[in-house]
């Protein structure tokens, strides 16, 4: 009988489970327990709002939970329209040191219900969109790690003239620049045909990361916090100087 050969998984990819405004292909080990803030103020500008901090804010607030080292459950609460979400993440393939499985192949889904007043809808099904998302990564070096996401977004109830779901790809990418301090980039593009067509989401910032700690610093064009608000609604132009300032914080125990 041949003994059984011990597979080397890879580095994660990835220091965090957020790359700025997308999810990462991050999964921790069985029993971890996550917090997350993310915090994005006011588009900068040029007003007397100081670079957009005096502005009105939108604030999320999560907690991840590893069900194994492969399965992690979430439930965050956003403050722009009320949001709660419960999220799942799973590891279905693990890239490895000597390249038998050369990326990771990771699920992320989110079911978001709308806490505002009821007089915002006529029925309780109204209150739901919903999130799918296959994260593609790959370490290619100590320095370099990108991603690549294809995801579903759908709204049970959406405005006259729009579709109820978007088919959207993400494209990122962590840069080391030293052991505690890398470059990152978030990049999300709608594909399917929709009328007032959502624009495409653009991202830069830094992270910086200890032993259970992640703080990203960044701009973005993003109002939204979790994924399907961002991809459908979007009408910010980064390009065209439609941009705020934001920061993620992650902490493990």
């Amino acid at each position: 009988m041949a003994p059984v050969v011990e597979v080397e998984l890879e580095r994660a990819a990835f220091e965090s489970t957020s790359l700025i405004e997308s999810q990462t292909n991050r999964v921790y080990s069985k029993g971890t327990i996550e917090m997350i803030m993310n915090h994005r103020f006011g588009l900068v500008t040029g007003t007397n709002d100081l670079i957009g901090i005096w502005a009105p804010a939108n604030i999320r607030l999560a907690v991840n939970y590893s069900i194994t080292d492969r399965i992690t459950v979430g439930y965050g609460t956003t403050k722009d329209f009320r949001l709660q979400d419960f999220s799942l993440k799973g590891a279905i393939l693990r890239q490895t040191v000597k390249g038998e499985m050369p990326v990771s192949v990771t699920y992320y889904g989110n079911a978001s219900l709308s806490a505002l007043p009821k007089e915002n809808f006529y029925h309780l099904s109204d209150r739901w969109s919903f999130y799918n998302q296959i994260i593609i990564a790959r370490r290619l070096s100590k320095a370099i790690s990108l991603q690549l996401g294809p995801s579903y977004s759908h709204y049970n109830v959406v405005e006259p003239g729009m579709y109820n779901d978007l088919f959207a790809i993400e494209f990122g990418g962590r840069a080391k620049v030293t052991s505690g301090m890398s470059i990152l980039l978030d990049v999300n593009q709608p594909i399917s045909s929709q009328e007032g067509l959502p624009k495409s989401g653009f991202s830069v910032g830094t992270e910086f990361s200890t032993v259970g700690h992640t703080f990203q610093i960044f701009i973005s064009n993003y109002r939204g916090i979790i994924n399907q608000q961002s991809n459908m609604f979007n009408q910010n132009d980064f390009f065209k100087g439609d941009f705020a300032i934001g920061f993620n914080i992650g902490r493990t125990w």
